[in-house]
């Protein structure tokens, strides 16, 4: 039995799961511990703060609903939530009848925020090169890169969430990573020669 006087923040996964089936305080905690996660996991799946916030409410809104359904199957309770907010996204494109979007230029940005000035320029271009290679892959590949390296999920949760096995998952991997080389060898050609040039001017300014 929990301990009524522990804070909540010290309740682990499991037993706060299964405090939270009648008590509202403790899926208020859940959500604390989570929200970040789906809203992010929501907002690269759809390039949109309004339509992110809007769909992660929908998702605890519904987690809520349902938890006394709730079975632990050894995953993290994140697999959850994940799932239903995969279905969510999935409804949501559906509806409006358009392509995933993967909006990943925040996490560009970010990465090239330490960089020295004068290589800002030539990562950029190669990091966009990386963007539209990722954006010509399906939308199961591009979510699976998604939970693989920005949610830095294992392949048995991603398993969970895209209603596939973990060796279905570990499969698709492979294969959008060799498509993902592929990609960017193909994009990289009529730029190879600019960048190079680039390269060496500044060299020459040094």
């Amino acid at each position: 039995m929990a301990d009524e006087n522990r804070p909540m923040a010290d309740v682990d996964e499991r037993e706060l799961v299964e405090m939270a089936k009648s008590d509202t305080l403790a899926f208020g905690e859940l959500y604390e511990r989570y929200v970040k996660r789906i809203y992010n996991y929501v907002y690269y799946r759809t390039g949109n703060h309004e339509d992110a916030e809007d769909l992660t409410a929908r998702v605890f809104h519904r987690a809520l609903q349902h938890i006394h359904k709730y079975q632990d199957r050894g995953l993290p309770f994140s697999a959850w939530l994940y799932r239903i907010a995969h279905n969510l996204v999935v409804n949501w494109h559906r509806d409006r009848k358009r392509r995933t979007l993967v909006s990943l230029d925040d996490l560009i940005v970010k990465s090239l925020s330490h960089e020295a000035p004068e290589h800002i320029t030539e990562q950029r271009e190669e990091q966009e090169l990386l963007l539209r290679a990722i954006r010509s892959l399906p939308d199961d590949r591009q979510q699976l890169l998604i939970l693989k390296f920005t949610e830095r999920l294992s392949n048995a949760e991603i398993g969970e969430i895209m209603g596939r096995t973990e060796g279905a998952i570990k499969s698709l991997y492979h294969r959008t990573l060799l498509s993902l080389r592929d990609e960017i060898e193909r994009l990289q050609r009529p730029t190879r020669t600019i960048l190079s040039a680039r390269r060496r001017s500044t060299r020459a300014r040094r």
